[in-house]
């Protein structure tokens, strides 16, 4: 932190005595404390009122209005684009399909109603291990943000625990509370690995998605055998490449 500081200068010729700011520069020791910081420090607990996390406004929070209200909005848009699209609304085959793709919207995106401190609901427990804990092959669904079309796959969780270790169902539920948001790859897997952060405060973490996107299968490009691999490593799994390729190669087997 820069201080300002006054030094008495010699008198000027008035009598009256000079002066004049500087700046008291921090000693290295404080210098060097300001800039090391934790790989493993997470944000703020995640919560639906943390826009900077969720990237989305807290004035459309879904708490905000009642559900009946949101869904009987929801059903009027999709009526609209029904009938944007060319169809007859009123036909008996799509007659109630607004209603359906509304319930069916919200729970697609129903990860904005959950918390973090909520889903855990006490299970994170005091344990003396240390070795490398794996939940691999955690089947998600979730919407791409720029298209409003599925992207799905297999979400793998490591982590090295520090004296607490999570309930196994616990990474699952993290997972699902984040991908049923509407979302893109890249944050998501972010996500996952600083919510484990936040949940158990352990040595290392390390957290890798792969996904079929519908938005380059169905459209676009149209490549239907592609697929997208992401991955986030904290802590020991960054700093320390034996301990990230023991984690790469358990979750191939």
């Amino acid at each position: 932190q820069i201080e300002m500081v006054t030094v008495e200068q010699p008198q000027n010729g008035n009598g009256a005595p000079a002066k004049e700011e500087k700046e008291e520069q921090p000693s290295k020791a404080v210098v060097l404390a300001a800039t090391q910081t934790s790989p493993l420090r997470a944000p703020a607990l995640l919560n639906p009122s943390s826009p900077e996390i969720l990237n989305f406004p807290k004035s459309l929070q879904r708490k905000v209005i009642t559900n009946e209200d949101r869904l009987a909005d929801t059903a009027k848009m999709y009526r609209q684009i029904i009938e944007n699209v060319g169809e007859d609304p009123t036909r008996q085959g799509v007659l109630k399909t607004p209603e359906r793709a509304a319930k069916a919207m919200m729970f697609f995106t129903k990860g904005y109603e959950d918390n973090l401190s909520e889903l855990l609901n006490g299970a994170v427990f005091d344990e003396d291990h240390d070795e490398m804990v794996i939940v691999k092959d955690i089947e998600f669904f979730s919407l791409c943000e720029h298209h409003l079309v599925p992207f799905n796959g297999k979400v793998h969780i490591g982590y090295l625990p520090n004296k607490k270790v999570l309930g196994l169902s616990k990474l699952a539920r993290i997972t699902e509370m984040f991908s049923r948001r509407l979302q893109v790859q890249e944050r998501l897997t972010k996500q996952i690995a600083t919510a484990m952060v936040q949940a158990v405060q352990p040595t290392g973490v390390a957290v890798v998605i792969e996904a079929s996107h519908m938005c380059m299968v169905m459209r676009g490009v149209q490549k239907i055998n592609a697929t997208t691999t992401t991955s986030c490593m904290l802590g020991v799994f960054r700093d320390d490449p034996k301990t990230r390729e023991e984690f790469l190669n358990l979750i191939k087997k």
